[in-house]
């Protein structure tokens, strides 16, 4: 099955808005040769208005890195899914490898993120991916469906609301990327699982990209891959030529 291509930059925390705003800028266009690839932008929460103004009405996505489980209230330093949406974003990165290893997010506490994200009609990209270790012992596929159930455990989502990004630890800011083998092979058994817990229809259609030191170099041959709808793409996403490379490489 055919299902619509996603390519997400994640600019982590880079670019100022002047910067960011530029960087938007060149990526923008050339969305006339993006075709029917859908593209979200993921620049700091201190550059969202920057690039909202240079996305404007294009079709073009803005999305926040990630949210705090709460709509409001004591949490300093916390942005909420309201000032996301506020702020011109429709979707979220939640889950991300590296708030799990530094910030110490738990499946738990990614499942209370994705239930108020969906509750506030904010789009998430749930990332999920196994650690070194834990590939070289075998355990990706115990890791997965662990981190995929507990995720969303209790949530009524259809193909449309969430998105789900394989990233592979070991292979996010290393430059070693998992092979396009490696990584339809983890896509496949998501959605055998996602199955399960959602139902076939909606897992059919549900998007699922790889992330994980994604570049022009590589993308062409993930995105042969029919289990693999997309990337989610970071430091390859600050350079704006390889970026619309990868994006023109999805089609």
């Amino acid at each position: 099955m055919i299902r619509p291509r996603l390519v997400a930059g994640n600019w982590k925390m880079h670019t100022v808005p002047e910067s960011a705003s530029k960087l938007a800028a060149e990526i923008i266009q050339h969305k006339s040769e993006f075709g029917p690839v859908e593209v979200a932008l993921f620049p700091p929460f201190t550059s969202l208005a920057a690039v909202r103004e240079i996305v404007g009405k294009s079709k073009i996505r803005l999305g926040g890195q990630n949210m705090h489980f709460e709509s409001e209230g004591a949490f300093t330093g916390e942005v909420s899914g309201t000032m996301l949406k506020a702020s011109g974003c429709s979707m979220v990165i939640l889950g991300h490898s590296e708030r799990r290893l530094y910030f110490g997010e738990t499946d738990q506490l990614i499942n209370l993120k994705l239930e108020k994200a969906l509750e506030g009609e904010l789009i998430p990209i749930f990332c999920l991916g196994e650690k070194l270790p834990e590939r070289q012992n075998g355990k990706t596929f115990e890791v997965l469906e662990r981190q995929l159930a507990a995720g969303l455990g209790g949530l009524r989502f259809d193909e449309k609301q969430l998105v789900i990004a394989y990233e592979p630890v070991w292979a996010i800011g290393t430059g070693v990327n998992a092979t396009p083998e490696q990584a339809a092979e983890a896509h496949r058994f998501l959605r055998e699982k996602l199955s399960t817990l959602v139902g076939p229809p909606v897992a059919e259609k549900l998007r699922i990209l790889y992330g994980g030191s994604v570049n022009a170099g590589v993308a062409g041959a993930l995105f042969a891959e029919e289990e693999i709808d997309g990337a989610l793409v970071g430091g390859a996403s600050l350079k704006a030529a390889e970026f619309v490379e990868i994006v023109k490489k999805a089609k």
